[in-house]
């Protein structure tokens, strides 16, 4: 299985058995058309050494493993030792003798005793561990196992293909891997079940020898991926075919920061039909939905995102009706706005940056990776050209170059968000013309760091482990936040990223997942529960946990500024989404503040608030319905019972159960129009709820 994103990027690989006749098996990791690491397996016997490797954007795991198997190739001794993404240490183990098994990983120690065969899903497990998966579930009838520490594993057979490299011709065979995570994940086999490829619409890992295939097989994935929202779509968007009138429910409204009395909204079409007194009658041909006394509330910005099929509907459960990309395969995320668009999948609207990078050993393969201060400007006009809202720049980036960047991207209607590329200072950015600056921990480290520290690695973050000790009244950081309130700057702090970074530990569940963790499959609960950074040396615990309240202090003065602050996440969104928004509140601002900055401030930030932003008549039907008040507790967010967007209706407990997630709240009761039996007979066929 493949966990590739701008945050992060984890390969998984699955190689079944059969293959340990050959000595050595190598996969090469291809992620943005570069190879970005390996996978090699020597093999003795009945057992197996895998050195796995992988580095993006200067960071990635770096593992060894070591596996013994039995007669029917499960494992019995299993260890991984190396570093997470972002530099955790990594010391899984798993053991089993005879029916008992027993294993620690970042969760803690845990045993059992099956009743019948299973299969451990290693956490922290290389490429080459889905190997494993694979070979078992394809001697079991109907091609599923259960699990260990739990779940089941499902193995589901696709199409055949033929490709082509330095071995000669292939007939490979897509099989899709579910039961650990929130979606399955997409593998090609040989005709004996050896491993060939693991796929996505944005990386590849695959056998030594066909790289050449990468394109055209990240394009398949694509489109598999695709399958399976389209079918997704069309068993849960109801469109109704006439008014819909929303009943018993009060409007946040951000002119006032404040709720309505109760009212009806009715929704006509993808608008907003009319706002109502409660106790308006009816009209002929209405379908009706008890708000239950709710609030409506307009859908939400996520204003960090690099937006995928999955993302992008799990954020428009979670109440997001719009995502600002800030960096993506550009071919990939065009033909996923057109898809979105058109209503074949479901997903928020999207809001494109271009993202531009510098070439270097420590590049982030997004967008464009350029090497002249020309193909850096070229790169801002193909943006322009293509109706692109701003373009980001980003690490690897020569800073001599971001004036004319800078000018070129004003010059032709564009704003300029980024990072601070390396060996430059936030000051010099501001300065160089940037309208944004992207995540707060690269807005402060030229306050700690030397000029000479190279920012591109996991420095950027370790870093951070030096900011207790800065005073936040000292005059260059008081200079700093002069230039942004002054020239009228704004900031994308991604603030629930760091308190990630800073608090999360191997065992604990994090502060910021309290409330849904319970929720989500065994997967992706265990993967919550390890921490980011290694914290084992003197002090550094509590270095990083002081680093993350000496950043909400830096966010609390800009926002006493008046610095305009956006919310995003750079975590995927959805639930993370909400905990972005409740951490504002550390930073001094209060629940309806936070809910306008989310939404109409939002929506004229991004030039769209005629359309969007607020519930209005004439405005697009995009907004939520919550039991709860959000404006005096915004954990009320996370109990989302319906989202309109553009006049299509999702009700998240008919979803979330197709990820493996556990449904929050039921939906409001829906009572639809009873039409003529001419009028049926003409009709084309709606979703009814």
């Amino acid at each position: 299985m493949i966990r590739l994103t701008a945050l992060a990027l984890a390969v998984s690989v699955c190689i079944p058995l059969s293959a340990f006749g050959a000595d050595r098996v190598q996969y090469t990791a291809i992620f943005g058309g570069r190879n970005v690491g390996h996978v090699n397996v020597d093999i003795d016997g009945r057992k197996a050494k895998v050195d796995y490797d992988v580095k993006n954007n200067g960071r990635g795991p770096t593992m060894v493993e070591t596996i013994t198997f039995d007669a029917d190739g499960l494992p019995v001794d299993w260890k991984i030792s190396g570093t997470t993404t972002f530099g955790s240490k990594v010391d899984e183990r798993f053991a089993q003798s005879g029916s008992r098994a027993s294993w620690t990983d970042s969760t803690g120690p845990g045993k059992a005793t099956p009743q019948q065969p299973a299969v451990y899903v290693a956490q922290s497990g290389s490429p080459w561990s889905s190997q494993i998966y694979a070979r078992a579930l394809l001697k079991r009838p109907g091609l599923s196992m259960p699990a260990l520490p739990g779940g089941v594993l499902r193995l589901e057979k696709g199409a055949t293909l033929t490709v082509q490299g330095e071995g000669g011709p292939r007939e490979v065979t897509r099989y899709e891997l579910s039961g650990i995570d929130t979606t399955p994940d997409t593998m090609l086999l040989d005709a004996d079940g050896t491993l060939f490829a693991t796929v996505s619409p944005n990386a590849i890992v695959v056998r030594k020898g066909y790289e050449g295939e990468e394109v055209r097989l990240r394009k398949l994935a694509a489109d598999w991926v695709t399958e399976r929202y389209v079918g997704i779509q069309r068993e849960v968007a109801h469109q109704y075919g006439g008014p819909v009138r929303i009943r018993n429910v009060r409007v946040f409204d951000p002119a006032t920061s404040a709720l309505t009395g109760p009212v009806a909204v009715l929704v006509n079409g993808r608008e907003i039909a009319a706002i109502e007194p409660a106790d308006s009658p009816a009209t002929p041909g209405e379908t009706s939905i008890d708000g239950g006394g709710g609030t409506l509330v307009a859908g939400m910005y996520e204003m960090h995102a690099h937006v995928g099929q999955e993302g992008a509907l799990l954020n428009l459960l979670a109440g997001v009706t719009t995502m600002r990309d800030m960096g993506n395969d550009n071919a990939v995320l065009d033909a996923l706005v057109r898809r979105i668009d058109a209503g074949e999948i479901a997903g928020p609207h999207v809001v494109r940056s271009g993202f531009i990078e510098g070439r270097s050993p420590f590049s982030a393969n997004n967008g464009f990776v350029v090497d002249s201060e020309e193909k850096a400007v070229d790169a801002v006009r193909w943006y322009a050209a293509r109706g692109f809202w701003q373009v980001k720049v980003y690490n690897s980036m020569n800073p001599a170059w971001v004036p004319a960047v800078v000018a070129e991207a004003h010059r032709l209607g564009l704003r300029v968000a980024g990072h601070v590329p390396a060996f430059a200072t936030a000051d010099q950015m501001i300065e160089a013309g940037y309208d944004e600056l992207t995540h707060i921990n690269q807005f402060v480290l030229g306050w700690v760091i030397k000029p000479e520290e190279d920012t591109r690695t996991l420095f950027r973050l370790t870093a951070l482990k030096r900011l207790p000790a800065l005073d936040l009244n000292s005059a260059k950081v008081q200079h700093t936040i002069d230039l942004m309130a002054k020239g009228g700057k704004a900031i994308d702090p991604t603030l629930g990223i760091h308190e990630a970074l800073t608090h999360n530990r191997d065992g604990q569940i994090p502060p910021g997942a309290v409330d849904y963790i319970d929720h989500l499959p065994v997967g992706t609960r265990r993967d919550a529960m390890k921490a980011w950074v290694d914290t084992s040396g003197k002090g550094d615990d509590q270095a990083y946990r002081a680093a993350f309240d000496k950043l909400i202090g830096v966010v609390r003065m800009l926002h006493e500024r008046g610095v305009f602050i956006v919310f995003g996440t750079d975590t995927g969104g959805s639930f993370t989404y909400h905990r972005e928004l409740e951490l504002y509140q550390k930073a001094g601002m209060t629940a309806p503040e936070i809910l306008k900055r989310a939404t109409l401030d939002s929506a004229r930030y991004l030039g769209e608030d005629q359309r969007l932003g607020s519930i209005a008549k004439g405005k697009l039907a995009s907004f939520f319905l919550v039991p709860g008040d959000p404006t005096q507790d915004l954990k009320a967010l996370k109990r989302i019972a319906m989202v309109v967007k553009d006049g299509v209706f999702y009700y998240p407990s008919e979803v979330y159960p197709k990820f493996g997630i556990t449904p929050f709240v039921d939906p409001p009761k829906v009572t639809e129009a009873v039409k003529p039996a001419a009028t049926a007979e003409a009709a084309p066929a709606a979703h009814t709820h």
